[in-house]
């Protein structure tokens, strides 16, 4: 019986990686407020075409207008990073 591999590990392995989104929207009913929305999903930089689908979905079907988006993304999958690390550990 073969593995199932999980979904986020083959976009991981297509280049794919995480990306995170604070988006700041006017509430409706009081456009002098923002209010903070957090989105995350895995995507490919610089382009972001997941987040702009979701950002489009906004702007047709949410009241609250888009005031400012800000966008951070890792590439999961690296080389491992190896370094020395000074000090000393005493056990018992």
């Amino acid at each position: 019986m073969a593995a199932k591999v999980s979904r986020d590990f083959v976009l991981q392995m297509e280049g794919y990686g995480l990306a995170t989104a604070e988006i700041l929207y006017r509430m409706p009913d009081h456009p002098g407020l923002l209010q903070t929305f957090l989105w995350q999903d895995y995507d490919l930089c610089p382009r972001f075409p997941e987040l702009n689908k979701f950002l489009e979905f906004w702007r047709r079907e949410i009241a609250g207008p888009l005031h400012s988006v800000r966008v951070a993304h890792s590439g999961l999958i690296k080389p491992a990073e190896l370094r020395s690390v000074d000090g000393m550990f005493l056990l018992n």
